[in-house]
């Protein structure tokens, strides 16, 4: 690559990171979308070829972010140029993987690619199977669109010297613009407001003490409170696991009783059964340390069943903060017999 083109990316680069602050973080960048992007290249083929002279190329992308880090890119380029009389054409159909140091509105990264190059003259022709390096930036635009340019380095493994070489260096600097086919899921989680309380009312002297009706109580404990994440060890005290073995203890509750653990979605399916397993487990044993007998006690794992969140944060920080309701144990319909005083 000429060092004209390599000052052009920098400049590039350094002008989009000095853009309005007011500008960027206005616009929302992270969206788990498929998008598309054409794309235009400034290619300086191997020496072999055209005198080394560069040429533009027109390209085509599809492309999805598979996870906080990683985005895969998929498609092809096409370009020809003609030197002394001579004309040349490149081709080239491949995949790429693009690790993002961030999801903010200017997000840097390093890309890896792997694919096909065809490289024709008019006197012979050669498809060759390539690797590609290189470096570049994304730009966010507003909530589906966003600009991304690169820098990159690719080498093509020729058969039978048809060339008079065993392989083909090119480089090039591709710009191109990039469309999301859906807008970001924003995800919120309702909270709960209590009702006002009424107004008091003067009653009469209330009735000799009778035996209320059973009720049924599910009791819910956020994982956050009973676990470190990614842990099944208690955190010390549990006074609310110590008031439900009281409750079971004294006689209000006489039936069996279910202990359900759940995890949230990170991490293998199997991972997150035997975690919502063990945590289940962990407090059924706590349970029975109290005195409740453990015959009383049954413990599932769920793994990752009935979610009550959905999230789709980028970064992991925030995207475990997210999904931190979906992590709790529950303790299943207690039927609690009380008297009004």
């Amino acid at each position: 690559m000429k060092l004209t083109h390599i000052r052009t990316f920098s400049a590039a680069a350094a002008a989009l990171a000095c853009m309005s602050p007011a500008l960027l973080m206005a616009q929302m960048v992270d969206n788990p979308s498929t998008y598309i992007m054409p794309s235009i290249s400034v290619v300086d083929p191997d020496d072999r070829f055209n005198g080394g002279k560069n040429f533009n190329a027109l390209g085509l992308r599809l492309g999805k972010a598979v996870s906080p880090s990683w985005d895969i890119q998929g498609g092809g380029t096409l370009g020809r140029s003609t030197e002394n009389g001579i004309r040349y054409e490149q081709a080239t159909l491949g995949v790429d993987a693009l690790y993002m140091f961030n999801r903010s509105n200017f997000r840097p990264f390093l890309l890896a690619g792997i694919g096909a190059q065809r490289d024709k003259l008019p006197t012979a022709s050669a498809t060759s199977p390539y690797l590609s390096l290189g470096a570049g930036f994304q730009v966010a635009l507003s909530e589906q669109w966003f600009m991304q340019a690169d820098l990159r380095r690719s080498r093509a493994y020729v058969r039978h010297n048809t060339f008079g070489a065993d392989h083909l260096t090119t480089n090039s600097l591709n710009f191109g613009l990039s469309y999301y086919f859906d807008k970001p899921v924003r995800t919120q989680v309702a909270q709960y407001t209590p009702p006002p309380a009424p107004a008091p009312v003067m009653a009469p002297p209330p009735p000799p003490p009778a035996a209320a009706p059973a009720r049924f109580e599910r009791v819910t404990l956020s994982a956050t409170e009973l676990f470190a994440f990614d842990s099944a060890q208690l955190r010390m005290p549990q006074t609310k696991l110590d008031e439900i073995a009281q409750v079971l203890g004294a006689g209000q509750y006489s039936g069996n009783v279910t202990v359900t653990g759940y995890t949230d979605r990170l991490g293998s399916d199997a991972y997150n059964q035997k975690l919502s397993q063990q945590r289940a487990e962990a407090v059924r044993n706590y349970l029975t340390s109290k005195g409740v007998a453990a015959n009383r006690l049954t413990a599932v794992g769920k793994g990752e069943a009935n979610p009550v969140v959905t999230c789709n944060d980028r970064k992991r920080t925030d995207l475990i903060n997210c999904l931190a309701p979906n992590r709790r144990v529950e303790v299943e319909e207690i039927v609690i017999e009380r008297r009004v005083n």
